[in-house]
């Protein structure tokens, strides 16, 4: 299992350097069903791994000036509050045992991956149906709606903060259309967003003071190979055109972690 979680750490590293977003999605469910870490747990991890390769992608989209960091600053600070609050407050009053139905009790854990699920297959079918791609780079810079992005920014910073995902496939349809950013400003500013965020949400750990830094480490090379492959691929490969088979994928994975959580125990 671990094997394969590393072959798995390397897979979303490549979906990074190729497709650009979206592949950190995939770090919870390999913390929780690769290396047996608790969901909980994996929220913290998860964002201090997320947070760490934006942080070395976001490099090179700032050396080639493809980081918008006024829209990345009112984004961002209303995001990266939101993920405060939600590690410091929100995620610890969640009962042990959220409800039950008849003899069936969902516990935290089980919410958690419920909710990351139900999040999985939002973003895939968003994928699958958005258009914004090809009509981003024709936009002149609108009047920016600040109220509208303010609240986005913290809405997108409470589900970073509960499942700990980087958020990057919210972060950039919203730039997009909102701030008419183009496609690859919007994923380079993205990136900013998610490294500050992570950073917060990982300061706030909220299960425990223990954390498998080795774990982490390992995890952490073995993304970073993945997303240099990537890089080196992207140059060969139109990444855009292998986010339809991305998001087919989200969406059945989405399906399997609810019906693992919910039927298979």
């Amino acid at each position: 299992m671990l094997i394969f979680g590393f072959v798995c750490s390397i897979l979303i590293g490549i979906s990074l350097g190729l497709i650009g977003s979206g592949g950190s999605i995939l770090m919870m469910p390999v913390l929780v069903y690769l290396f047996l870490v608790n969901p909980v747990t994996a929220t913290t991890y998860s964002l201090f791994i997320v947070g760490f390769t934006a942080g070395i992608g976001s490099i090179n989209y700032f050396r080639k000036g493809l980081v918008n960091l006024y829209i990345a600053l009112i984004f961002g600070i209303p995001s990266v509050l939101s993920v405060f609050f939600t590690r410091a407050f929100l995620l610890p009053s969640i009962p042990s045992v959220v409800f039950t139905l008849g003899n069936y009790a969902v516990s935290k854990a089980t919410f958690l991956m419920l909710i990351f699920a139900v999040l999985m297959i939002f973003a895939a079918l968003s994928i699958l149906i958005s258009g914004f791609k090809q009509k981003s780079e024709e936009l002149n810079q609108p009047h920016l709606n600040y109220p509208l992005i303010i609240f986005l920014g913290a809405l997108e910073g409470s589900l970073t903060g509960l499942v700990g995902v980087g958020g990057g496939f919210l972060i950039i349809p919203i730039l997009v259309l909102l701030t008419k950013l183009p496609i690859k400003s919007a994923v380079g500013t993205s990136l900013i967003i998610i490294a500050s965020k992570s950073v917060i949400g990982f300061i706030v750990k909220v299960n425990s003071d223990f954390v498998d830094w080795f774990l982490i480490a390992q995890i952490i090379i073995f993304t970073l190979i993945g997303l240099f492959i990537g890089i080196y691929l992207s140059k060969k490969t139109d990444g855009l055109k292998l986010k339809p088979l991305f998001a087919w994928f989200l969406l059945i994975l989405g399906l399997y972690i609810i019906i693992k959580e919910t039927f298979i125990k």
